[in-house]
């Protein structure tokens, strides 16, 4: 077996990776500090906030019962930094998450960097520049750190073999339940594929037909605990709702499904830059046929048939959701990288030409992209001059890199990775969380409700859905009375405070709701919606 020849993992090399997963980290959580709640987010930031007021608990909780399709991890990691805060915030929610991805880049740097630390830097260029990785970097993400979780198996299978590293199999066995704990059965499945891959690939059979029988020995003693405790916290009914949400509901598509080849179109958008040009570099090792693989290459093998596995494996269950595949992306930046480590081939000169054009232009790409989004939002986007001055700045820079020999690739690829997590922070996330905004319309529906005090209704929002978003900006254990229908609404008792879309306050047909005026309207997750008070006849 080939191996990897001096200086392999040198102590400048763990240095600098620390150095550049600090400085990434301080990027991920840059501007974040209060910022509205919004999306799927809301969902484990109530986890969290119910936590906070009851204690932890194996499984998270909505509306003071646990909560099926997760256990309480990432919610646990929330909990312990909300704490000193006494509450839960963007922040605290966010900065698992972060640093998640901050060891994604620690990870990456050294498994390139003793190849070539210009590959290493372009790696984590690559991974950086990827759409998915920067929206779920500035979130709560299970599927980040699990893939912190796998490229970590991952490396430590590598650089014992390559590296020199010890074997570290407690470490391994450790991640795998890591990875259960924060994801399930897939958190561990998707570690040990990925290990496993890079044993097959690399002959080491012994290692193979170990390893992988352990891993399974490990899932089904796994997988029992998370049955036990679930019965311990919710009965047998709880149980069942586990195994259908965790297990079942995956693979039917009773929570959604999508096509076979869902994960390899979609990923041309949803991991570009990564994924496209990984697949480029691919194409151009295939067209250029044989070569004796040296060590760099040989990398670049283990890492396309560890993503090539999770792509496989995850497009077997009929539920499929772009974040699933974050495990692949490190893989896709290595490789999407290799150009600026080999030498020869014009195929490989032409795809770094490629790239490097792109990163020098993207801040003035940005630009364009901006100018054409402040016309379609004018009221949410605002001023821009600002932001266009700093894209301005750094397009300058990237040109003056270019004609510096030794600045031309890492000057492009610097400014655009500044270039394009500025404007998602200082631009995307604001747009966001203005359109989808639930923050406003809910403080001011919690403000009516203080003030004269009777039980809510939430009327046509999903208890696993809209409903959630209402609540976590109420953030107090209020349980609301859920109704769906206009029926379900003839028998209520009054005093009681009603919130519905308007859209279907407008259908409703009882006359003594129909003649409510709303005490309070305005938008909600980009519907509008009203607050309406059924009181008693000698109430006001």
């Amino acid at each position: 077996m080939n191996k990897a020849q001096p200086p392999l993992m040198s102590a400048l090399i763990r240095r600098q990776s620390l150095v550049l997963g600090l400085l990434a980290l301080l990027l991920f959580i840059a501007g974040n500090w209060h910022q509205a709640i919004i999306g799927f987010d809301s969902r484990f930031v109530l986890f969290a906030q119910e936590m906070l007021r009851h204690g932890p608990s194996f499984f998270p909780t909505t509306y003071g019962q646990p909560y099926a399709d997760y256990l309480a991890t990432s919610t646990l990691l929330t909990w312990l930094l909300s704490l000193p805060l006494g509450q839960v915030t963007s922040f605290t929610a966010w900065l698992p998450t972060a640093i998640a991805s901050a060891l994604i880049v620690i990870l990456v740097y050294r498994l390139t960097a003793p190849y070539s630390t210009r590959w290493g830097l372009l790696s984590v260029a690559m991974l950086a520049l990827s759409s998915t990785f920067i929206s779920e970097t500035r979130a709560v993400s299970l599927d980040q750190m699990l893939a912190a979780v796998a490229l970590a198996v991952f490396y430590l299978g590598y650089a014992h073999d390559h590296f020199g590293a010890g074997k570290r199999l407690h470490l391994v066995y450790l991640l795998l339940i890591v990875g259960f704990s924060i994801r399930g059965p897939i958190g561990l499945v998707i570690p040990t594929g990925v290990l496993c891959s890079y044993y097959l690939l690399n002959r080491q059979w012994r290692q193979l037909f170990s390893f992988g029988p352990l891993a399974l020995a490990l899932l089904v003693a796994c997988v029992g605990l998370l049955l036990l405790l679930a019965k311990l916290s919710g009965g047998e009914v709880f149980m069942q709702d586990v195994i259908r949400m965790q297990f079942l509901g995956r693979m039917d598509g009773s929570e959604g499904s999508s096509g076979v080849l869902y994960y390899f179109t979609s990923s041309m958008g949803n991991y570009a830059l990564a994924y496209p040009v990984a697949l480029l570099v691919l194409l151009a090792l295939a067209v250029g046929g044989k070569r004796t693989p040296d060590p760099a290459l040989r990398l670049v093998l283990y890492c396309a048939a560890a993503g090539l596995l999770v792509m496989l494996g995850l497009s077997i269950p009929q539920a499929k959701k772009a974040r699933y595949v974050l495990p692949m992306l490190p893989m896709a930046a290595i490789i999407a990288a290799y150009p600026f480590q080999v030498t020869q081939g014009r195929l490989f000169a032409l795809l770094r030409s490629l790239i490097l054009g792109l990163w020098t232009v993207l801040p003035a790409l940005l630009v364009v992209g901006l100018v054409v989004v402040r016309r379609r939002y004018p009221d949410a986007v605002g001023n821009l001059g600002v932001m266009f001055g700093v894209l301005g700045a750094l397009q300058v820079l990237a040109l003056l890199a270019w004609l510096k020999p030794h600045l031309r690739t890492g000057g492009p690829a610097l400014a655009a990775v500044l270039a394009l997590w500025t404007t998602y922070i200082v631009v995307v996330e604001p747009l966001e969380r203005s359109l989808y905004d639930t923050r406003t319309f809910s403080l001011a529906v919690k403000a009516r409700i203080s003030q004269d005090p009777a039980p809510v209704v939430l009327h046509g929002l999903g208890k696993d859905a809209k409903a959630i978003k209402l609540m976590v900006n109420l953030d107090c254990d209020r349980v609301p009375l859920f109704t769906q229908s206009s029926s379900d609404l003839t028998p209520l008792q009054a005093p009681a405070w009603l919130v519905m879309s308007a859209a279907d306050f407008e259908g409703l047909q009882e006359p003594r709701l129909r003649a409510l005026t709303p005490t309070v309207s305005g938008e909600f997750d980009k519907n509008p919606y009203v607050l309406l008070h059924l009181s008693n006849p000698l109430q006001p």
